[in-house]
């Protein structure tokens, strides 16, 4: 019997990046020992690449400062189930503009349009990084419990 799931098309996997509801991202970044750490952040969808932010001195923060390369798992936890893996390196910028405009965008994606103003206002202030994820590799599978 063959496995019904299947790798999704690039469309296909940009569409459930960005799909609503929105699920969380778990990102995985290096410690300075080597080992892996792994947390749950909100991003969006731009330009075929992932857009996100966290304070300077988080973990996370401080790992992507240290080493670039990053990996994002989405997953779709409701039956039939779906996943996205999108691995590259970052770019970061602490332009308090950017900062306030992708913070206002990624709040109203997670929490309404009506709370991006206060997103932005919280997080788009200096000691935050805007991070946006270029791939290089995506893995996929759509239907795996089909």
């Amino acid at each position: 019997m063959g496995m019904p799931y299947h790798p999704m098309s690039d469309d296909e996997v940009w569409a459930f990046l960005a799909s609503t509801p929105p699920h969380t991202g778990k990102l995985a970044t290096t410690r300075k020992d080597g080992s892996a750490h792994v947390a749950p952040i909100w991003y969006v969808v731009d330009d075929r690449s992932l857009v996100f932010n966290t304070n300077a001195e988080s973990l996370k923060g401080r790992n992507l400062r240290r080493d670039p390369r990053a990996a994002l798992c989405v997953d779709d936890e409701r039956p039939p189930f779906a996943f996205a893996i999108v691995e590259g390196t970052v770019e970061i910028t602490d332009d308090v503009d950017d900062l306030h405009h992708w913070a206002a965008v990624i709040g109203g994606r997670y929490m309404g349009d009506d709370q991006a103003d206060a997103y932005g206002a919280r997080n788009g202030v200096p000691g935050e990084l805007l991070i946006r994820l270029r791939p290089s590799r995506i893995t996929s599978a759509a239907d795996v419990a089909l």
